[in-house]
């Protein structure tokens, strides 16, 4: 049988990932499969609460501590790199978010998927909340007329543009995406030793995203696994529906997913493009008194961030520039 490492990631919500971890262990039976939770530095004494909760209660859970903060494609990779109790390497990582609630076959319902589906190297699951409502989780690739056609909010452009519309109806059924939503995905080992673990420069956010562009031009695809299902309460450890400004850190992985992958010039363009819709969705709220869509000076914190973007080094050049005042030294 297939091994499978179901990773967890805390930050400063231990009750909750306990719970999570419960719901998890569960799904886990009747696999081989083995759970470990991450503490991103939360500096809080979730990991030494952790700790002393899974010895209290005898749970078949591994706690480390992640040692840094670096984001929630870092912790991740801390916990896949830790790899199965015996040192050896798994066959699958499933990534489980600390807010997310497994039912009991939605483990074993991926895993079957990917088993059944070779050329799959990320399987992810149905998502619903604590009332039942089904959640957007499945996605198209951002491209310049998805930036447009998201910022405009205009019913005729959407339609004109409906094949480049990110966000995509929750599927009825199993299918192939782009991307999926991290809340719990499953990911074959072998699919990330040819694209590589999450990019570490992101911090939040576009990981999942970039991560299924890897592994799409390394030739896997994302399915989207219906009979999968996940209750996700969401937006627990990073505040987004309270958000009333944007945070730099979404601003620098989105200009980061557009720039790495596209380049520079299709980084700006993405911009313009967004600056453009976003300016037109403006006058017509202004005209017909809607309320605010965006976060207090979106797009004014946009142009701004991307602006100065632009004009700084290549990472490749700074890296190298780094490289070259350590030889120096």
């Amino acid at each position: 049988m297939a091994r499978i490492l179901v990773v967890s990631l805390n930050f400063r919500t231990p009750e909750m990932t306990l719970k999570s971890a419960h719901a998890a262990l569960a799904a886990m039976q009747g696999l081989e499969a083995e759970l470990v939770i991450v503490d991103n530095d939360s500096g809080d004494g979730s990991y030494d609460w952790l700790c002393a909760q899974v010895a209290a209660q005898a749970l078949p859970i591994r706690v480390i501590q992640s040692g840094h903060n670096g984001g929630f494609g870092a912790g991740n990779n801390v916990g896949i790199r830790a790899g199965m109790s015996d040192g050896s390497r798994p066959d699958y990582v499933y990534l489980l978010n600390s807010d997310a609630f497994p039912g009991t076959d939605a483990i074993a319902k991926l895993h079957d998927h990917l088993e059944a589906h070779p050329r799959a190297g990320c399987a992810g699951s149905y998502i619903h909340g604590e009332d039942g409502e089904a959640h957007m989780t499945a996605f198209r690739f951002p491209s310049l007329a998805s930036e447009f056609e998201g910022a405009i909010r205009f019913g005729p452009v959407s339609r004109v543009l409906a094949r480049w519309r990110v966000p995509l109806a929750v599927p009825e059924d199993t299918q192939k995406v782009d991307w999926l939503a991290g809340a719990s995905m499953m990911l074959r080992m072998d699919a990330l030793e040819q694209s590589g673990l999450f990019d570490e420069v992101y911090f939040l956010y576009f990981e999942e995203t970039d991560l299924c562009l890897q592994l799409a031009q390394h030739g896997f695809e994302t399915h989207y696994v219906h009979d999968s299902a996940v209750m996700h309460i969401g937006s627990v450890s990073t505040g987004m529906r309270r958000w009333e400004r944007i945070p730099g850190y979404w601003l620098d992985s989105r200009w980061h997913y557009f720039s790495k992958n596209h380049g520079r010039l299709y980084a700006v363009g993405a911009t313009l493009a967004h600056g453009l819709g976003g300016a037109l969705w403006r006058v017509r709220r202004r005209l017909q008194g809607k309320p605010p869509a965006d976060p207090k000076h979106f797009l004014r914190d946009l142009l701004k961030h991307d602006l100065s973007a632009a004009t700084r080094p290549l990472p490749g050049v700074v890296a190298a520039q780094r490289r070259d005042d350590h030889v120096h030294v």
